[in-house]
């Protein structure tokens, strides 16, 4: 059984989103900005390569042509896309291998753009097609905005393309959902085995580094986001990524980690116990995170919406719960110590891009539901995050293999213990 489940995984990872995918991504981008002139930047790469974290490609370039290689140009116009790929350079393959030129034969068939031109051309072509159209759109403050700009000059106009393209990546395929499954179940197996490492005396980075041998096993490409394990008074810091405290026991142990798998990235948090029980206070904080969220996951459903304070968003139903269960030392509601929004989107960036003014949940999209309360002046933080799929009547919770309820924590990190 556990070799059929490699190969399926294998499987599932290697095919990635298809070419025709990509090529529809396009055509959709063009049918929402009819005549328009589109210009996206691929990231680029020194000659000798990143030396710290290697290439990885920018998320909207790679959303719209799938092509992973650096210093990428990519034009649509009416009728026409255009892949613009660097000329070979012998010094850089060298240090990173070689690769596709665009004067290659098989250039079409592997980036599937029926063009594919030299990079140098990219000022001539961005002229020509804009000399035809009204509208010139790149995403701003880009690298593709800057070359708009000075290539036509100041009498033009660049539009934002970023909303437009939020619009599109907010709603994910059938094949994206199938992949941030994977990143959920690599995610989630990285989580069960930092719960069996944990205990008091064992150092955070320990942790981070055994939940991401799991997905790495698994042959993810990387973490989606610094991993957070914030035990003690860590746990109140949102972004905590130091990692370097020894546990103890009495204290909580919050674990921000997720993985990135075939480009899609997973968001799931979880906050445990070190000794493996919650104290009654631990637990009464810990048990109004879980009903906020439950709160707000059971109103989880298209036309809702994710964040703002009114009674048709997520997070102001979340909020309300707070606010009506528990107290500080003061006696005054928990409120004030719900710290963040209730979650965002997720997709090829953990946070995905969003149009502020496509704000109603929609089916296919997925959001993290995370409420949590940090209590300082207590050393308590309790987060808890789980991904959901907005389905065309409620939700899916895409993480919810991962033990939440706080009996079920505790009887997995009993059987841990007993091990």
């Amino acid at each position: 059984m556990r070799l059929f489940l490699v190969l399926v995984w294998a499987g599932l990872l290697q095919a990635n989103i298809s070419l025709e995918e990509y090529k529809a991504r396009r055509e959709a981008l063009r049918k929402a900005l009819p005549g328009a002139v589109i210009l996206v930047a691929g990231a680029t790469e020194a000659e000798k390569g990143g030396l710290r974290d290697g290439f990885f490609q920018e998320s909207n370039f790679l959303y719209l042509s799938g092509w992973r290689e650096p210093n990428a140009w990519l034009l649509l116009a009416p009728g026409t896309e255009i892949l613009f790929l660097p000329k070979r350079s012998e010094v850089r393959e060298r240090y990173t291998g070689r690769k596709l030129d665009f004067g290659d034969s098989n250039a079409r068939e592997v980036t599937g753009f029926a063009e594919v031109a030299d990079a140098a051309t990219v000022d001539e072509s961005l002229k020509e097609f804009a000399a035809r159209s009204q509208h010139v759109y790149a995403i701003s403050k880009s690298a593709a905005s800057d070359k708009a700009a000075a290539v036509l000059g100041e009498g033009r106009t660049i539009q934002d393309l970023v909303n437009p393209l939020a619009r599109l990546r907010m709603i994910k395929s059938a094949r994206e959902i199938e992949l941030i499954r994977a990143s959920t179940l690599a995610t989630i197996a990285g989580h069960q085995k930092g719960w069996q490492l944990m205990g008091p005396g064992v150092r955070e980075y320990q942790i981070a580094a055994t939940m991401g041998q799991v997905y790495f096993d698994r042959g993810c490409e990387r973490h989606a986001y610094s991993p957070i394990v914030a035990s003690g008074p860590n746990s109140i810091v949102l972004h905590y990524a130091r990692n370097r405290r020894k546990m103890d026991s009495g204290e909580l142990l919050l674990m921000d980690v997720g993985a990135e798998c075939a480009d899609y990235a997973a968001d799931i948090t979880r906050t445990v116990p070190v000794s493996g029980k919650f104290t009654a206070r631990q637990r009464e904080i810990y048990d109004i995170v879980l009903g906020a969220q439950k709160a707000a996951i059971a109103a989880a459903k298209p036309g809702m919406k994710l964040l703002g304070t009114g009674t048709d968003s997520l997070n102001g139903i979340a909020l309300k719960y707070v606010n009506a269960h528990g107290k500080d030392k003061a006696g005054e509601p928990l409120g004030k110590y719900y710290l963040h929004s209730l979650g965002h989107h997720v997709g090829l960036d953990v946070h995905d891009p969003t149009d502020p003014e496509f704000d109603e949940l929609k089916p296919g999209m997925i959001v993290t539901i995370e409420p949590g309360i940090y209590v300082a002046d207590e050393g308590i933080g309790v987060r808890i995050e789980d991904m959901i799929l907005i389905t065309e009547n409620g939700c899916e919770v895409l993480s919810k293999s991962l033990p939440r309820d706080a009996p079920a924590i505790e009887k997995a990190l009993r059987r841990v213990a007993n091990r």
